[in-house]
């Protein structure tokens, strides 16, 4: 077999084997998808807490007196606001205006940590040691590193039973360098749920230590391992994008509704000239929220419909277990995307009405 078709393991796969997940791959890693059921799962996070294993992620340090400039090169966002301690929503994109990926950049002291998608780990380090023709000292960590998630209101207090570091005055976006579990390790506060949540950085000799503790330190609180089926429907209640689905090669910022993090005014960038010429233009179509009125579930690649004709295209879909009702997103014709919208989905030939919402979904 071919050494890039190997399917990886994370550092805890044997643990979630124990724990009778259901095991599927995704992103060149086998995952769990499900412990229990989506449902069961979806509402522990919302109510209490779950722990995700996200070491999947693909994680790129970038150092030297360069780095600054190189990070500011090949991304959207104005890295150089950042704040030793803080991290920032960002993208990379082609120099058409597409997007390589979403990520995050960290700031530490005397470096840079940029969090990429895992299915777009290769891709995305080949691209950007590509670009780097000044000279920044770029290394890609990411098979050394184990990252967890824990997500849900009672997460704060969970953790800060395992750790002096005081986690409350983390602020969203925000990280610390300490200790937790006895492992030195990351602590930053960003999440993909939308609740209240961190992640634990720290090197995978140190994976079944960290995941131990932290499961018997959860047990007052109900802590249950969450699958990827539902950190899917937990980030598509807040209206979190997607790679490969709601963002893509063929999908720029400015339609896809992260303009905010566009900042056209930075100076240079990878990409810029062309989203520069597509604001003048003004954009064609738009990323957009819906609820469906009926009892349909709408899933990806489904038609949007309006008075029978197409107007777009269902990116990401699934059924909110939290308002008991499909939901989804999608890209419109910039004149249908109003907020208040009837609009139809059509689900297999049948089309269920829906209506364009302004999100998050709750």
């Amino acid at each position: 077999m071919d050494e890039k078709q190997v399917i990886k393991k994370t550092a805890l796969y044997d643990e979630h084997v124990k724990q009778g997940a259901k095991i599927v791959e995704f992103a060149g890693f086998w995952m769990p998808v499900v412990f229990s059921t989506i449902f069961e799962e979806h509402r522990c996070v919302r109510s209490t807490v779950g722990i995700f294993d996200v070491s999947h992620m693909g994680e790129f340090i970038v150092k030297g007196k360069n780095a600054l400039d190189f990070v500011q090169k090949v991304t959207i966002n104005d890295a150089s606001k950042l704040i030793v301690g803080q991290v920032q929503y960002s993208a990379f994109c082609y120099p058409d205006g597409g997007i390589v990926d979403d990520l995050l950049v960290y700031r530490f002291p005397d470096h840079y940590m940029l969090v990429v998608n895992a299915s777009n780990t290769e891709k995305d380090f080949s691209w950007v040691a590509g670009k780097n023709t000044i000279g920044a000292d770029l290394k890609n960590i990411s098979d050394d590193i184990t990252e967890l998630a824990l997500q849900g209101p009672k997460s704060l207090e969970m953790l800060q039973t395992l750790t002096k570091v005081p986690l409350a005055p983390i602020k969203y976006y925000y990280f610390v360098e300490g200790s937790l579990a006895g492992v030195p390790m990351t602590i930053s506060r960003t999440g993909y749920t939308g609740e209240l949540g961190f992640e634990l950085y720290f090197e995978n000799k140190y994976s079944k230590k960290v995941f131990d503790a932290v499961m018997e330190a959860g047990k007052p609180f109900g802590l249950k391992p969450i699958g990827l089926g539902a950190r899917d429907t937990l980030r598509l209640e807040k209206k979190m994008c997607l790679y490969g689905n709601d963002i893509t090669k063929d999908t720029n910022p400015l339609e896809a509704g992260i303009g905010w993090i566009t900042k056209l005014d930075k100076g240079d960038f990878i990409g810029r000239d062309a989203l520069l010429a597509i604001k003048s233009k003004g954009i064609k179509r738009l990323l957009v929220a819906f609820e469906v009125t009926d009892k349909g579930i709408p899933r990806h690649g489904y038609p949007i419909v309006k008075d029978s004709a197409v107007i777009g295209e269902v990116t990401s879909g699934t059924f909110s277990p939290s308002l008991s009702k499909g939901i989804g997103l999608g890209y419109v014709k910039v004149e249908y995307s109003a907020v208040g919208t009837a609009i139809g989905i059509d689900i297999r030939g049948k089309v269920s009405p829906a209506v364009i919402i302004k999100p998050p979904f709750i």
